[in-house]
């Protein structure tokens, strides 16, 4: 396994996803309910900054790597996944926004290894869809754990809410659409059908 500072930063984005999840358990007098939204809001935030941070150094540096490769979107579903649960059980997004998020990342994380094992991963790389997803659920997911007005004025579980259902539309559009970039490549496979 390759050691080196991009990939120290990906580890650090997994050892925070327990701090975001574990700021709401800690006991009633240790923190107010705005200070546990605050803490968890910054803790996801830093480690959303580390996912961009990494890749960046990544390349600028070149020190990417097949595992570098593999526990990146990783900490990144596992960061997702945590949050959207934590956010289902403090009430406030639905069951149904976060398996329909959770399911998409991973029927295609699946879709992807499998397209790259018979050799056609560039069929469903990450596209500017996604992207536009990923964007919209990272700025989403912070306002709902926050859940405070910000500023004395915006309504974050309000723009939250609405975010994450961009999100979720999104999800289902990108998924759609990377099943469709596959579709060929399973019909050439007499395997498959």
């Amino acid at each position: 396994m390759p050691f080196n500072i991009p990939i120290l930063l990906t580890w650090l984005r997994v050892a925070l996803i327990p701090l975001v999840v574990g700021v709401f358990y800690l006991p009633p007098d240790w923190l107010t309910e705005y200070e546990r939204g605050l803490s968890a809001t910054i803790i996801f935030v830093v480690a959303a900054l580390t996912d961009w941070f990494d890749g960046y150094l990544a390349r600028r540096w070149n020190e990417t790597s097949s595992f570098g490769a593999f526990l990146d979107p990783v900490a990144d579903k596992l960061m997702v996944a945590g949050a959207l649960l934590l956010l289902v059980e403090l009430g406030r997004t639905t069951a149904v926004i976060a398996f329909i998020i959770i399911g998409r990342e991973i029927a295609i994380s699946a879709l992807r290894e499998w397209m790259a094992q018979i050799g056609a991963s560039k069929s469903v790389a990450v596209s500017s869809l996604g992207k536009v997803k990923t964007i919209a659920q990272m700025i989403a997911i912070p306002m709902l754990l926050y859940k405070a007005p910000l500023f004395g004025v915006i309504d974050t579980l309000y723009l939250g809410t609405i975010l994450l259902y961009i999100a979720a539309v999104l999800t289902l559009w990108s998924m759609v659409y990377y099943l469709r970039r596959a579709w060929p490549m399973i019909k050439e496979r007499p395997d498959l059908t």
